[in-house]
C-alpha cells in the first residue's frame, strides 16, 4: 500500500483561514513538505505551524535560485525542472514506504503555487487529492472591503511578469482585475496601470490578512520596498471607478472640503478621489453624499441643502474626535458651495486646532462652457440669482454693474420651484446695457444622463426652459456664435476693441 499524496492550501496567510480539513490533514500527515528560498524562512510553513504534531517527517524543498543568474546548462527553466524532479523523487520515496505526505501551499496549491509541480510529477502514480484554500486574490479583496466583481462584471487575474504594455491592453479591456507576482516586477506593473489610464482606481496590498499587512494606494507605494508575496488589485468598479476603502492608522482628526465635479466620476480629479477613499464620515447634501458608494468602515451623513452651517460644525466637531471627514460639494467646493460655509465656522476659536483644507472641482461654469466652445474666453463674472442668502436688490445691482463692465456673465441657481420670476427679470436688466443679439448658453444637467445644452440670444431667452438644474452663460458685446453643421460655436476673444 502506498501512501496519499495531498496538496492542501492554507490561505492567504492568517492560520484562522486555514479550513477544517486542510488543518485535520495537516495533523495527521506523515510527512509535511514545504518550499522555501535559500534563506530557509518558509512562510508556508509558519502558516500551518499551529497544526502541526511532534513527531512528523519534515522536507524542506529549498529553491536552487529565485531571481538570480544560473549557469545551469538548461538556463534557469533547465534549473527549476531539475530541482522539481528531485523535490518529486523524495516525495515518491515517502509515498512508497506507505507514509503519507502534505505539501503545503500558500493560497490555493493550483493557482499560481508550487505544489502544483509536484501534482503533474506525482498524481498519475499515486492516490493524490488537493485540497482548496482561500487565494491571496480573495483574502486582498476582503482587507479592502470591496467586491471583486460583481453582476456580469469581468474579473482577469495576471502575473507581472507580462511586459508592461502587454499587461497594460489587458487591464483595459476588463471591470477588475488582480495581478500577482509584484516583487521585482513591481515598476512594470505600475507603468502598465498607468498606460491603461487606471493607476487612481488600483490599490496594493501586501501579506495580506496577517499581522504585516500593509494597504496603500498603488501609486503611493515605493518599489524598493515590494515583497513578492504582494499584489495589485482592481476592484470593481460598480458605482464608482474610484471605489476603495478606508485605509485606517492613528492620524489626528482633519476635515477636506471637496468638489464633486458637475456630475459623474469622470468629472472627478483623482486627488479628490484619493481624499474620499480615506475618510472615515462623509457629509455632504443629500444627492451629493448619495453619488459615493458605500465603503465597509465609512459613515455617511447626507442632510438638506440649507443647513450649510450646521453641517460644517458637525464635520468640525467629528474631527476634533480624531475622525477623517470630507464634505462634498457639487462642482468647485469654492463657488457658491461649502468651502465657504466650513472656513468661516473653523474660524472660530474652538476649532483652531483642527485641520481643514479645500481641493478643488470642476465647476459648473467650466462644463457648460466646453460644451459649445470658449464663451469665458476673456474677462467674466459668476454671479448667483439665489436671493436666500442676500436680497435681490444687491443680485441686480451686481447684475447692472456687470453688465455695464461689458463682462461675460455665469449665473448659477437661476431658479427653483418656488423662484420662477428672477430669469426675465435678469433678461431685462441686462437687457439695458446688452444687445438683443447678444449670445447666451443654457446648459442644464451637463455630464448627466439628461444633459442639454441651448444656444439662443439675450432677446429670445425663453425662462421657462430655465429651472434649477441649469447653468446661463450670458455673453459679452465681444462674443460670437458661428453656425456650423456639427452645432453652434460660441467665443469670447482674447483681444478686446481699442
Amino acid at each position: 500500500m502506498t501512501g496519499q499524496l495531498w496538496g492542501v492550501g492554507l490561505g492567504p496567510g492568517d492560520p484562522e483561514l486555514v479550513t477544517v480539513k486542510a488543518a485535520r490533514l495537516i495533523g495527521a500527515a506523515d510527512v509535511i513538505a514545504f518550499h522555501s528560498a535559500r534563506h530557509g524562512r518558509s512562510i508556508a510553513r509558519s502558516v500551518a505551524a499551529p497544526y502541526l504534531r511532534n513527531g512528523q517527517i519534515e522536507e524542506h524543498l529549498v529553491y536552487p535560485l529565485t531571481t538570480e543568474t544560473t549557469d545551469h546548462p538548461g538556463g534557469y527553466q533547465g534549473a527549476m525542472d531539475e530541482f522539481y524532479a528531485e523535490c518529486a523523487a523524495r516525495l515518491a520515496a515517502h509515498l512508497e514506504a506507505g507514509r503519507d505526505v502534505v505539501v503545503l501551499a500558500e493560497g490555493d496549491p493550483l493557482f499560481y503555487g508550487s505544489y502544483m509541480h509536484m501534482h503533474k510529477r506525482l498524481a498519475d502514480r499515486y492516490p493524490c487529492e488537493v485540497v482548496p484554500g482561500v487565494t491571496s486574490v480573495s483574502g486582498a479583496a476582503a482587507v479592502l472591503g470591496r467586491p471583486l466583481c460583481e453582476r456580469d462584471e469581468v474579473l482577469t487575474v495576471l502575473p507581472g511578469t507580462l511586459p508592461p504594455d502587454v499587461l497594460a491592453e489587458r487591464l483595459r479591456n476588463t471591470d477588475a482585475a488582480a495581478v500577482m507576482k509584484l516583487g521585482r516586477t513591481f515598476s512594470n506593473v505600475r507603468e502598465a496601470f498607468e498606460l491603461a489610464g487606471r493607476a487612481d482606481e488600483a490599490w496594493y496590498v501586501e501579506r495580506a490578512t496577517t499581522a504585516d499587512q500593509r494597504i496603500a494606494p498603488l501609486s503611493e507605494v515605493d518599489p524598493d520596498a515590494v515583497p513578492y508575496f504582494s499584489l495589485a488589485l482592481l476592484p470593481s468598479p460598480i458605482n464608482n471607478t474610484f471605489s476603495t476603502p478606508v485605509v485606517r492608522t492613528e492620524r489626528e482628526g482633519s476635515v477636506t472640503v471637496v468638489g464633486l465635479g458637475p456630475a459623474g466620476p469622470d468629472w472627478m480629479t483623482p486627488e479628490v478621489r484619493a481624499a474620499i477613499a480615506g475618510a472615515d464620515d462623509l457629509i455632504g447634501y443629500g444627492p451629493y453624499v448619495d453619488r459615493l458608494p458605500d465603503r465597509a468602515r465609512q459613515r455617511k451623513h447626507g442632510s438638506d441643502n440649507r443647513v450649510e452651517s450646521e453641517r460644517a460644525a458637525f464635520a468640525l466637531d467629528l474631527a476634533r474626535k480624531g475622525s477623517a471627514v470630507v464634505v462634498v460639494s457639487s462642482g468647485d467646493p469654492g463657488v457658491f458651495a461649502m468651502a465657504s460655509a466650513v472656513t468661516e465656522v473653523a474660524s472660530e476659536p474652538e476649532y483652531a486646532d483642527i485641520a481643514v483644507q479645500v481641493l478643488p472641482g470642476m465647476t459648473a461654469a467650466q462644463a457648460v462652457a466646453s460644451r459649445v466652445g470658449a464663451p469665458l474666453g476673456h474677462d467674466f463674472c459668476v454671479l448667483s440669482l439665489s436671493d436666500r442668502l442676500k436680497p435681490w436688490e444687491v443680485i441686480a445691482q451686481r447684475l447692472s454693474a456687470a453688465a455695464a463692465a461689458d463682462l461675460a456673465i455665469a449665473i448659477y441657481n437661476p431658479a427653483s420651484k418656488s423662484r420662477t420670476w428672477q430669469v426675465a427679470a435678469t433678461r431685462d436688466l441686462l437687457l439695458e446695457h446688452r444687445s438683443a443679439d447678444t449670445p447666451v448658453v443654457v446648459g442644464r444637467d451637463v455630464g448627466g444622463a439628461s444633459e442639454s445644452v441651448t444656444v439662443t440670444t439675450l432677446g429670445e431667452l425663453d425662462p421657462s426652459i430655465v429651472d434649477m438644474r441649469c447653468l446661463l452663460l450670458i455673453g459679452s458685446s465681444q462674443t460670437r456664435s458661428v453656425s456650423r453643421p456639427a452645432g453652434p460655436l460660441v467665443f469670447t476673444p482674447r483681444r478686446y476693441p481699442g
